[in-house]
């Protein structure tokens, strides 16, 4: 591969800020980032590809943790052709690491979902798959949301066993309700197995996710969202959350999920890296045609850009992409620094994914440009130029 050097641009590197810089790619690694004053006095290696951004904003790759399916690719067609469908389509969105997440099934089609996820892993052709969400089904049936009741579980650590076993290990976030019997053996079990737990579709009380915390779980899912709400005399979920610093958080960004006004509080309350960027975009996202399907329930878009179910007109779930919610933040007023730190290495760091995530010498080059007005104008996934629109 050799080197490249993306050069005159305004570079995020997930900690720092240059405002006028390059970056060096050797092969598949970050090979050094400079100021411009530097990258003048530097001898480039013989056959560098050198490319001008003009000015665009260079950032470390997204990684979106939490997303079941998009262009009418889904986690639920348990198939490698759909995830490796979503890994493809993700580069449309300056993705360049994702988490396939899957939803509570019947037990056949939650391990045909597993096992697609599984195959996967190595034969992407874009967005890199960096291990499974379990979204449940160890979850509260009474904050179930758009989740089927019957595939709802209760915590058997022989199954969770076999999740971890028909995954080949590669589970790496699951969803749970942190209030359920016998989650406490559950957590020492996938701590051991180094899998992040996260808080989400629960009705724990604050004391519940307190001692929750302290078997590890130290993560939520879709904050505000399905969790026991902030009461005066019982914080709840949300307000444990909020109260501790210590426990992250993922956040759609559409403006629906989540009032603009709640974000702004959030990011008021939460340390800056403990707050991740997702989607939690379902199959039909950005499908062009076709029957919109998501768990296999017909769905309908609704102006405010959400997905409906046509049957109970339950909201289903979100059409976000990274890209349109970092466009939203910047629109609400939040730092652009914090916003692409949240969709790049925020998730990295709570997802202990040490080889992307940030552009630091020795990282892989996962890169996305942005031209002013937030297009995808180039994707890079180690080192390989997938998508340029320069």
């Amino acid at each position: 591969m050799g080197y490249t050097c993306l050069k005159n641009a305004r570079i995020f590197t997930g900690y720092t800020y240059l405002d006028n810089g390059a970056v060096i790619i050797k092969d598949d690694q970050i090979f050094d980032v400079v100021g411009t004053e530097r990258l003048n006095k530097i001898v480039l290696e013989e056959g560098t590809k050198v490319i001008d951004l003009n000015g665009a904003m260079l950032t470390a790759g997204f990684i979106d943790t939490h997303i079941h399916g998009l262009h009418g690719f889904g986690t639920e067609d348990g198939t490698v052709e759909s995830i490796l469908g979503m890994s493809e389509a993700l580069i449309e969105y300056g993705v360049t690491s994702f988490c396939p997440t899957v939803y509570p099934q019947p037990d056949e089609d939650f391990l045909s979902s597993l096992h697609a996820c599984r195959d996967a892993i190595g034969k992407e052709k874009g967005a890199k798959i960096r291990g499974i969400h379990l979204e449940g089904p160890f979850i509260s049936k009474e904050k179930r949301g758009a989740q089927k009741e019957e595939c709802i579980k209760d915590v058997d650590l022989e199954l969770m066993k076999t999740f971890v076993e028909e995954t080949g290990g590669n589970i790496s976030i699951m969803t749970v309700a942190p209030e359920l019997k016998n989650m406490r053996q559950l957590a020492l079990y996938c701590t051991k197995h180094g899998i992040v737990l996260s808080a989400g579709h629960t009705s724990a009380t604050y004391e519940q996710m307190v001692e929750g915390m302290q078997t590890g779980i130290l993560h939520s899912t879709h904050f505000f969202n399905a969790m026991r709400k902030l009461h005066h005399r019982d914080p709840g979920c949300v307000g444990a959350i909020m109260i501790h610093p210590e426990i992250s958080c993922e956040l759609i960004a559409d403006g629906i999920h989540v009032h603009p006004s709640l974000v702004k509080l959030l990011l008021k309350e939460k340390p800056m890296d403990k707050v991740v960027l997702i989607t939690d975009a379902l199959k039909p996202t950005k499908q062009k045609c076709g029957c919109l399907l998501a768990n296999k329930r017909e769905v309908y878009l609704t102006d405010e850009d959400i997905f409906r179910h046509k049957d109970d007109d339950v909201i289903a779930g979100s059409s976000s992409t990274m890209i349109g919610g970092i466009k939203n933040l910047s629109k609400w007023g939040i730092n652009l620094e914090q916003s692409l730190r949240m969709a790049s290495s925020n998730p990295a760091t709570v997802l202990r994914m040490d080889k992307t995530g940030a552009l630091i010498p020795g990282m892989l080059a996962d890169i996305t440009v942005l031209d002013d007005d937030f297009n995808v104008k180039m994707t890079i996934v180690a080192g390989d130029i997938l998508l340029d629109r320069l």
